[in-house]
């Protein structure tokens, strides 16, 4: 009666925690590039070799001698995390031994009778138990190749023992009991296809009676299984098993794809900035020589020589020019400097940003209202090639001036030029050097 009441109940706990492990929503991976499903449900059938001598075996042992059989069973297991799952195992099979303890000699040591042998046939036996994979040996795959795991947990078993020629057999021979047995275990997977996995392993089952064997005599009983079976996936193909996910190979596929992205992104941003120099060049030259850039032009087209204004457009009426001294004050030079300090222009292009709009409105005011003549000069650092550098401190000039002029400044008096790296005011070995050295001057006369 006891024994139908404890097979039951165990019964009843493991339907209970499948039943908790099925409720749970499948995990997903987190991560740019990763796969948000995995399969964590598998099963499992193997077949091996039952012995009752095992790695932790001293001299001493019931029976000196083991005679292997031919055990058989499956197993179904809930992948909790890449390297933690839950595992329901099944056994059956028989063990048997020769040759049992039969007596002490005078030195304390045991001997044992020929011919005396144990059967122990285990009708039935389930085991839950925790498996953690140890690794997932995969570099280029993100299924992993080589996997492997120890296992321990706890089961339940039916066994019966019949024994020939030993002193201190049972007197029940051949009657089932049922018992506790902690099983442990070593072993590795290898990935033979997507879902399908070769398992190799090694277990030791310490029995919880010293009756295993049906004789009675010295400590608790155990026996080893070492065998070879088949796992498989189930769930969808296309998701990747969970225990054979390697994150080291997701790894390098994310990496490899944020590489290409990147350089796809650099790609275009040096198509776009072949596309802006273009323009801007189109932009700043000066089709028809007057002075006036094609941006701010809104006469094009106009005759060589003719005198335009600040727009590009011809002066009507010709006023006559009145030549006076005008002598520089130092708010004059204070205008000057506030828009040098102030000058900004998008990382390395000529592009003026328009928090310098004001100081450089300032300038054209004072050079309209005075009439005054200005020399722009444009300068960079030593950092790339110096044609470029040439060329970016030219257009740099040239866009304030036509800032300048489309503000109403005369074109005819304001010079724009560009010196590259070649007239430094301080050293090119620091940042802050460099940094002095990236500027426009402006100068009135």
């Amino acid at each position: 009666m006891n024994s139908r009441i404890t097979k039951s109940t165990m019964l009843i706990a493991l339907l209970g925690l499948s039943s908790q492990l099925i409720a749970q929503e499948t995990p997903t991976s987190v991560g740019r590039f990763s796969p948000t499903q995995f399969r964590t449900w598998s099963v499992g059938v193997h077949g091996g070799v039952l012995s009752p001598n095992t790695i932790f075996n001293g001299k001493d042992r019931d029976f000196q001698t083991a005679k292997e059989n031919i055990g058989y069973g499956g197993y179904i297991k809930k992948q909790i995390f890449p390297a933690l799952g839950i595992q329901a195992d099944f056994l059956a099979g028989k063990v048997e031994g020769l040759r049992g303890i039969s007596g002490i000699d005078a030195n304390g040591n045991y001997t044992y009778a020929n011919g005396s042998e144990f059967k122990t046939n285990i009708q039935w036996s389930g085991a839950l138990s925790a498996v953690w994979n140890v690794a997932n040996i995969s570099i280029n795959k993100t299924d992993g190749v080589l996997i492997p795991y120890l296992k321990g947990g706890a089961g339940y078993m039916s066994s019966g023992a019949t024994t020939t020629g030993t002193p201190a057999a049972l007197t029940d021979q051949g009657h089932y009991r049922e018992g506790w047995f902690i099983p442990v275990g070593a072993g590795f997977k290898i990935a033979v296809a997507k879902g399908i996995n070769v398992d190799l392993g090694y277990d030791v089952n310490f029995v919880k009676s010293d009756k295993f064997d049906g004789y009675n005599i010295g400590g608790y009983d155990r026996f080893s299984y070492g065998h070879a079976g088949l796992e498989f996936a189930l769930g969808d193909k296309s998701k990747p098993q969970l225990q054979n996910y390697s994150s080291l190979a997701n790894l390098n596929k994310q990496t490899a794809e944020e590489s290409s992205e990147l350089r796809r992104a650099l790609s275009t941003a040096e198509q776009n900035a072949a596309r802006d120099r273009e323009q801007y060049a189109k932009d700043m030259g000066d089709d028809d020589g007057d002075g006036v850039a094609n941006k701010f032009d809104k006469c094009p087209g106009t005759p060589s020589g003719t005198v335009v204004d600040g727009s590009g457009c011809p002066i009507k009426v010709q006023r006559e020019i009145v030549k006076e001294t005008r002598v520089i004050t130092e708010a004059d030079r204070k205008v000057v400097k506030d828009a040098i300090s102030n000058l900004e222009f998008d990382l390395g292009k000529s592009t003026i940003r328009p928090k310098s709009y004001s100081t450089l409105d300032r300038v054209a005011g004072l050079l309209v209202e005075k009439n005054f003549s200005l020399k722009l000069a444009g300068h960079t650092d030593n950092t790339g090639g110096r044609e470029l550098n040439l060329r970016l401190s030219k257009d740099r000039a040239e866009s304030v001036k036509a800032y300048l002029v489309s503000q109403g400044a005369n074109a005819s008096r304001i010079e724009a030029t560009g010196y590259g790296p070649d007239q430094p005011i301080a050293t090119n070995s620091t940042a802050a050097g460099r940094q002095e050295n990236r500027r426009v001057e402006f100068t009135l006369y």
